[in-house]
């Protein structure tokens, strides 16, 4: 069996290591109004509105959109963490441009940028893709290609298929029972997700997010590459280290309490 190259090996990685750098957010709660005074005048709760042909229709004044401030908890306090929703964070459903900006937010974060520069010095070091050469056109295709895989395959799974499938690419902390029952929950989390309206659903975004990302990676790597065999290799590969992504946000707030010996501020 022909061994893949060590770039292959290390885009695989990458793209599914994107989605560790996600959001956890809180909703801003609407300011409570003072009641009204008895001699004020009643305030209609809907718009009136006048329609083409003269007559007059009532139609329910739009709620304010809820703004989600994006929150970056690093994990390990070092990889770009947007997307984890601690036990007692409060959050509310986020709006397509919330979450095309999780995309955004990981992939210019400069942890992310960094790293994706020293993995294609590590593929330039050891010459992973022979067809792209040395010197700085070498690295420069190197970073371009390993940027684009982690990019596309963060922007699938993080926004375009979650808007489109109104789903929630956050991972949402289950925080309490035991350590098995709660790796079991983080590893079922790749396979369930929560739709916008709060109800439990198959996750689309993430299992057909990557296949998709994995097909598109296809159109600028070498031929030797875009084979079944190699596109599937890196789909499962993805699935995969995802998987133990999910593990480590769910554990990671826990150990970082007891790093600090106090609660995090968004527990108390």
């Amino acid at each position: 069996m022909k061994i893949h190259s060590l770039l292959g090996t290390v885009r695989i990685f990458l793209r599914a290591a994107a989605p560790l750098a996600l959001l956890c957010t809180f909703p801003i709660h609407a300011q409570e109004q003072p009641p009204a005074s008895p001699d004020a005048p009643p305030v209609a709760p809907a718009q009136e509105q006048i329609s083409l042909n003269g007559d007059s229709t009532i139609q329910p004044a739009s709620p304010a959109p809820s703004e989600i401030a994006l929150k970056n908890n690093r994990l390990f306090y070092v990889l770009a963490n947007y997307s984890t929703v601690e036990k007692h964070d409060q959050f509310g459903t986020l709006s397509a441009k919330t979450k095309f900006k999780l995309s955004v937010k990981t992939m210019s974060d400069p942890v992310t940028v960094s790293f994706l520069g020293v993995i294609a010095l590590m593929g330039q070091a050891t010459n992973s893709e022979p067809s792209y050469g040395q010197g700085l056109k070498g690295f420069s295709k190197r970073y371009a290609t390993t940027f684009a895989d982690t990019g596309i395959g963060t922007l699938m799974t993080t926004s375009v298929f979650p808007t489109l499938l109104h789903q929630d690419p956050r991972y949402f902390q289950l925080g309490t029972g035991s350590t098995w029952h709660r790796a079991k929950y983080s590893i079922s989390r790749i396979f369930v997700t929560r739709a916008d309206s709060g109800k439990l659903q198959f996750n689309y975004s993430e299992i057909v997010g990557n296949a998709v990302a994995a097909g598109i990676s296809n159109t600028y790597h070498p031929d030797y590459q875009r084979t079944f065999g190699n596109t599937m290799t890196v789909w499962g590969t993805d699935i995969l280290l995802n998987t133990l992504c999910n593990i480590a946000k769910e554990f990671w707030p826990d150990i970082r309490r007891k790093i600090h010996n106090h609660k995090h501020p968004s527990d108390m």
